[in-house]
This record gives structure tokens, C-alpha cells and sequence, in this order.
């Protein structure tokens, strides 16, 4: 049954869409190049680079505070030791839980961005679609080979720079 609906649906549907109404968009570029796409990254960028930051100063202050128990650890009694190395610990082991939830914070960012810039530009390639005739997009990825002359991702790029500059990330 398979068979024939599979040869039913090479044989029927390739006559009904032609090779010109077929083109490819490279999303990846649309979303990663655009205007907004661009001052989203650098923002998530600016905010990972001021988490990081501040993680490495509290892991050198760790770091400090650890050499500097175990230059104690003769003259401390064994009780104020382990207090010591368990109040590290904990330090430890919080800044590791910050480091988590900015990562995850800035994937959660990233995450919205996209689909607010995939609302957007869903409505401008239906109309690009409309306007130039076109049946069927594919993304780039799923392509194996085609023309260049198909790519219509340069052409949507640049209307979407026109309709979107800024993207709402927060």
C-alpha cells in the first residue's frame, strides 16, 4: 500500500509543481545575519561576557581563600578547618549553580528571539511567495544540491532588515 501511494505521488505531484516555483532559502543566514538577529547576538554575547566575568572573579577570590586555608591549616584546629573547607565548598558549589542558570538564562533568550523573529519573517516569505509565484520554499539544509540561481535568502534577508531592526529580548 505504501508502494503505490509513494508511486502515485512521484508520478502525480512533480507535474503539478513545477521546477521555477521551487526555491530555497538558507534560514540559518536569515536568522544569524539579519539586523536584529545580529543585535540579539551581541547583546547575549555582552551578557555571557559579563557573567563570565564575574564568575572568574569569584573563582579567583575561591581560589585565594583555598590557599589561603591551606597555609592555615596547621595553625587552625581541625574543627575550624573543616568549617573552612565546607564554607568553600558551598562557595563552590553556588558558583557553579550561577554559572548554570546563565547559561540557561541566555539559551532561554536566544530561544525567544528566534521564534519572535520567526513570527515575523513567517508573514514576509508568504508574501515574497505570493508576489513572485513561488509554491514552495525549502530550507537550504534539507537540499542536497541546486542551482544558486533558486537561493532566495539574500532577496528575503533584505526585506526583513527593511520590516524588523530590533528584537524585544528581554
Amino acid at each position: 500500500m505504501k508502494k503505490i501511494i509513494f508511486i502515485i505521488f512521484v508520478l502525480i505531484i512533480p507535474p503539478a509543481i513545477s521546477a521555477e516555483q521551487i526555491y530555497i532559502l538558507d534560514f540559518k543566514k536569515t536568522l544569524n545575519e539579519s539586523i536584529a538577529g545580529k543585535k540579539a547576538q551581541k547583546s547575549f554575547k555582552n551578557i555571557l561576557e559579563k557573567g563570565i566575568k564575574k564568575i572568574n572573579d569569584q573563582q579567583k577570590k575561591n581560589k585565594e581563600e583555598e590557599n589561603k586555608i591551606i597555609s592555615q591549616k596547621k595553625v587552625l584546629s581541625s574543627e575550624e578547618y573543616k568549617k573552612k573547607v565546607s564554607s568553600l565548598r558551598k562557595k563552590v558549589s553556588n558558583l557553579n549553580v550561577e554559572r548554570q542558570k546563565l547559561l540557561e538564562q541566555v539559551a532561554s533568550k536566544r530561544k525567544k528571539a528566534k521564534a519572535e523573529l520567526l513570527k515575523v519573517l513567517n508573514p514576509i516569505i508568504t508574501n515574497y511567495m505570493k508576489e513572485k509565484n513561488i509554491k514552495v520554499i525549502l530550507d537550504k539544509r534539507s537540499v542536497l544540491m541546486a542551482d544558486s540561481n533558486l537561493d532566495v535568502t539574500d532577496e528575503v534577508l533584505k526585506i526583513l532588515n527593511d520590516k524588523v531592526k530590533s528584537l524585544n529580548i528581554d
